[in-house]
């Protein structure tokens, strides 16, 4: 299992999807299909997923999730990012090389008018309720390894300036920061300060 038939894997779960929106029902039909492989090609799908996991840990992602979310701790970055891998490949290279782009996906435009967070958790588990399906057993120990790359001094400032994130993300702010109604009532996690990773094993089966 490599990238591309990994991305093939969600090509045809969103394809299949009543609706490719439903991120649930994505990642639910992807973990189906792959548990049809054989359970090497399921463990080497973990590994893909977090090589995934690991391109798109960028604090440029953090800034676009922080906005559209209201907030976003650690593992809400984990799950927003499990989120855009369930978007398929195209719109991950894209969302990835630039953040701002998001702006222009119909389901991001929904979440800022009704307030909805963009988030999937259960996406950090394709693999792993694979091999449960497939085998009865979960994923071996040190099924995979990921090493997140350092992140850019640069983007090390207060997430809740949003003249910053005007200017460094203009049309996510446009879209999402004009509408406090919508986002921001609710205290999370990590606001009010740039957003620091704490030290812990990556996902399911860590």
């Amino acid at each position: 299992m490599n990238r591309q038939r990994f991305w093939q894997l969600v090509e045809e779960a969103r394809g299949r999807a009543s609706d490719p929106d439903d991120e649930e029902e994505v990642v639910r039909r992807a973990a189906s299909r792959l548990a049809t492989h054989p359970a090497r090609e399921i463990v080497a799908a973990q590994q893909v997923l977090w090589d995934l996991m690991a391109d798109s840990y960028t604090n440029p992602l953090w800034a676009a999730a922080y906005v559209i979310n209201g907030g976003c701790s650690d593992d809400g970055f984990d799950y927003f990012r499990g989120w855009l891998i369930a978007q398929g490949r195209e719109t991950f290279e894209r969302v990835v090389a630039d953040p701002d782009a998001l702006a222009e996906l119909p389901v991001v435009r929904a979440s800022a008018a009704d307030g909805a967070d963009l988030d999937c958790e259960e996406a950090l588990s394709i693999a792993w309720n694979a091999h449960i399906m497939a085998t009865g057993e979960p994923l071996p120990d040190r099924a995979f390894t990921v090493r997140y790359p350092g992140l850019d001094p640069a983007w090390n400032f207060d997430f809740d300036d949003h003249g910053e994130l005007a200017r460094r993300l203009p049309r996510l702010a446009a879209l999402c920061l004009e509408q406090p109604e919508t986002h921001g009532a609710e205290t999370r996690s990590g606001e009010g300060a740039y957003p620091t990773r704490s030290v812990r094993g990556p996902g399911p089966g860590r």
